[in-house]
């Protein structure tokens, strides 16, 4: 793959391993240290995706993994441009992500000596991926982003990180002139001594360099299905009188059964929630899928069947499950399995693969449970009743209710829908339905804000025929505004729609009730949508319900011609999501 008379540098091997595990786009900040893997990348066909903010990198990298299937590459240079991306690697990981950050690091000889940008990476990274390495030759450089690919995504999928050292992916000749031009001339012993020290070293580091050839694609481990326990639970399944189905991210791990688990959860007839990823899989109105009263649902059922989803906060710990309920717990995480709940049943398996086979025994007796259904249905009836009629209560500025219906309507069929920030997301996420699998997409457990940018654009990237939008707090918006830069620099589309309330109102809610203070938690009603414009993006204001529908309908059709918008929705507060904050 060299493209001049010498043997392959190092960041031309790097894109060679990219370009066979078919990377197709990677996300970058610059940096001299990682300057040869981007030109080569490039050179070798793959895109090369510059933002502002190596978070921001990072984050893409997470949603390219989660939407593809295929672990998204950030690579940044070294020190601070790896810190940046900490708190998007630990998202990743706690998302259970499979990405992998390559990033520069001081030359060989050099580190510990003050070196620009030298600290300890890997002791930095280590605790926030599950696998750290620091590469010594050139040689090494194939063979451990091989073994990247394998790990990020066996088992339990998370991000994996690589440092690979400057002087190891610059040219050989190149490196060897900058070592002694540094030395500088001379004769005496000591100065021989050191040249020879040096040379000894490089030899070290390059040789073999020539002859590198790829090893075999190290497997992707995961656990699979053991057929007693999908047996036992079909006999749980018969047993039960009020079952319900948690579905959540861990079951999307495998992109390619996607279609397979959908049909899955089609033939076991169970009552089905759905959460993170798994938002989307029954599309917008399937006859199993109950929205609302997850909490009142779980109290009542006699089985549950968790597919990807531990008893954390999001469940309440499990605590508001009554001891006599069977509980099934299907899970490629060993500890999730078993997190604040012992299960009935714990089944080590992916568990989109089991739900496959689950279905198929199930197929052979005759399990519905109409009656339970139609009593989640009727209370997601009443839960929706009472949402339209929050939503036609007069509030100063737009009712963030009525915004989120309105876009509902709007969101085109063919849409990815992304997620970042606190009550105006969590209220989207009451109303906007996905229109299919792999189309919504939040943080995850780890609730971080500033994640919009980086999902948004490695989405449009990824599906450039789907709509984009992107739903904002007025919070969150102050991570990404800079990224509108770089939508506008590499003809990204996306639409943003910012819940402007003046307020970090997930915490003012109840910090306000409590402490009669809003300390902190105050924002201004600030006219986003100029500073998005002074980027070069379109930008759009909505005062009250009556802008609603005709703003949001500009925002698609300026996006439908190439260009990202930005709508600076102004918003007055209801009691909607009143006691829902989190711990």
């Amino acid at each position: 793959m060299s493209y001049t008379s010498e043997p392959p540098h190092g960041g031309e091997h790097v894109a060679a391993v990219l370009k066979r595990h078919g990377i197709k786009v990677v996300f970058t900040l610059c940096g001299g240290h990682i300057s040869p893997i981007l030109v080569a990348a490039k050179q070798a066909g793959i895109r090369v995706v510059d933002v502002r903010d190596e978070a921001t990198a990072a984050f893409a990298a997470d949603a390219h993994s989660r939407f593809s299937g295929i672990p998204g590459i950030a690579i940044v240079t070294a020190g601070p441009g790896l810190t940046n991306t900490i708190t998007a690697v630990k998202n990743a990981q706690l998302a259970q992500s499979s990405m992998i950050v390559i990033a520069g690091a001081a030359a060989t000889m050099l580190k510990g000596r003050g070196a620009l940008q030298d600290i300890d990476q890997i002791a930095v990274m280590k605790p926030h991926v599950k696998w750290a390495k620091s590469i010594k030759t050139v040689r090494e450089i194939v063979p451990s982003l091989e073994k990247a690919f394998s790990i990020s995504q066996s088992d339990v999928p998370g991000p994996v990180f690589i440092e690979i050292p400057v002087d190891l992916v610059y040219q050989e000749k190149l490196i060897r002139n900058m070592y002694l031009d540094t030395m500088g001339s001379g004769r005496t012993l000591a100065h021989k001594i050191m040249k020879w020290y040096i040379n000894r070293h490089l030899n070290k580091i390059f040789n073999g360099n020539e002859n590198i050839r790829a090893p075999p694609p190290e497997h992707v481990r995961f656990p699979i299905p053991d057929k007693a326990q999908v047996e036992k639970t079909v006999e749980l399944l018969e047993k039960a009188e009020r079952p319900i189905l948690l579905i959540g991210s861990g079951s999307i791990f495998l992109t390619n059964q996607i279609l397979n688990l959908q049909k899955a959860v089609s033939m076991l007839q169970i009552p089905t929630y759905l959460s993170g990823m798994a938002r989307g899989l029954l599309g917008k109105q399937h006859p199993l899928q109950v929205r609302h009263k997850r909490r009142s649902a779980l109290k009542e059922a006699d089985l549950i069947i968790l597919a990807g989803v531990p008893f954390d906060f999001r469940l309440n710990y499990g605590f508001s499950i009554r001891k006599s309920t069977k509980i099934i717990s299907i899970n490629r995480s060993r500890r999730e399995l078993t997190l604040n709940r012992k299960p009935t049943l714990k089944v080590h398996a992916d568990p989109a693969l089991f739900l496959n086979e689950l279905a198929a025994e199930s197929q052979k007796r005759d399990l519905n449970w109409p009656e339970w259904m139609n009593r989640l249905r009727n209370r997601d009836l009443e839960r929706e009743q009472e949402i339209n009629r929050i939503a036609r209560m007069p509030t100063e500025f737009a009712n963030p209710l009525k915004v989120c219906q309105v876009m509902e309507d709007l969101i085109a069929e063919k849409s990815v829908i992304i997620g970042d920030g606190g009550d105006f997301v969590a209220t989207a996420s009451y109303i906007i339905r996905p229109r299919a699998p792999l189309t919504w997409l939040d943080p995850g457990v780890f609730g971080t804000l500033g994640c919009g940018a980086g999902f948004a654009l490695a989405s449009k990237i990824l599906r450039s025929d789907h709509e984009t939008w992107i739903i904002y707090g007025d919070g969150a918006f102050g991570y990404s505004l800079i990224e509108f830069d770089t939508f506008v620099r590499h003809d990204v589309p996306v639409i943003a729609v910012i819940g402007n309330d003046a307020a970090w109102m997930q915490i003012a809610r109840e910090q306000v009730e409590i402490f009669k203070d809003d300390v902190s938690v105050a924002l201004s009603r600030t006219n986003y949508h100029i500073a998005a414009k002074s980027l070069g993006t379109e930008g759009l204001i909505i005062h009250d319900n009556n802008e609603i529908k005709s703003v949001l309908t500009e925002a698609k059709d300026i996006a439908f011609e190439g260009k990202p918008v930005v709508i600076n929705a102004l918003i007055g507060k209801t009691s909607f999501r009143k006691g829902s904050i989190s711990m």
